[in-house]
């Protein structure tokens, strides 16, 4: 979507390592930053997202409530159900 409405985005993607268990997304920083950063003209969103049923994690909730402090940027947790209300911010 975020494609279809002009938007250039950078999405963060964890790869699942089987020997380690987990889920690793290769980072250098603070763990938990916004799985997606979007940039269309002044506008800068970072979106968070989660399946129906996903938690934020601490750190996530960290970043989300550090960049919420930053004047003109838009924070968001995305989830499936949401994708109505993604459209309409998209489309903004």
């Amino acid at each position: 979507m975020a494609r279809i409405y002009g938007w250039h985005r950078h999405h963060q993607r964890a790869g699942y390592q089987p020997g380690a268990g987990k889920w690793i997304t290769a980072i250098s920083g603070e763990t938990g930053f916004p799985d997606l950063v979007l940039v269309r003209g002044e506008r800068l969103i970072f979106a968070e997202l989660k399946s129906k049923r996903g938690r934020v994690s601490a750190t996530q909730e960290i970043w989300l409530s550090l960049l919420m402090t930053v004047p003109g940027v838009e924070v968001y947790v995305w989830r499936p159900d949401d994708l109505d209300e993604i459209i309409a911010t998209l489309k903004r």
